[in-house]
């Protein structure tokens, strides 16, 4: 029986992957997110918790957690989208403003501080990555998993 469940487990394990490579580009080569960045974190964490979830609900279940997921990773995109406009425009900033401490104050950037926690600004440019900016990467890949989320949620069983 055809299934739309190895196409969820596959977006739940890209999802957070990419969570973990924002983490290495955090850590490791010191990019500090900012506002709009870690709001794509929490998108890209929606999408692969809701994967999994609905992955290992029953076989009827897999189109509404792929239908779920596909509409987290198209807010994902806005945000993307939204990032790429304030970094084409750097009059406009997200810098150290509301949105920041608002995000901040959430329990779970208070838990995970170094997943969830706001430190950068939005309009920071960082070297490229084959020659895109993070934010049009994230952008591509919202696009992608919400593309493969569409597709098993309006996949038939047979």
């Amino acid at each position: 029986m055809n299934t739309s469940k190895p196409i969820l487990v596959t977006v739940g394990i890209l999802s957070f992957a990419l969570v973990g490579f924002a983490l290495y580009l955090q850590h490791a080569m010191d990019m500090l997110p900012c506002p709009l960045c870690v709001m794509q974190r929490y998108a890209f964490v929606a999408v692969g918790l809701l994967c999994f979830i609905f992955a290992a609900f029953p076989r009827s279940t897999t189109r509404l957690g792929a239908a779920l997921a596909a509409l987290a990773a198209l807010v994902g995109g806005g945000i993307a989208g939204w990032h790429l406009w304030i970094k084409a425009h750097p009059a406009v900033s997200c810098g150290i403003d509301p949105l920041e401490t608002s995000l901040n104050k959430i329990f779970t950037a208070e838990l995970m501080p170094f997943l969830f926690k706001a430190d950068g600004l939005c309009t920071t440019d960082y070297e490229p990555i084959i020659g895109l900016s993070i934010p049009q990467w994230s952008l591509i890949w919202f696009v992608i998993l919400a593309l493969l989320l569409i597709w098993a949620a309006l996949r038939q069983s047979r």
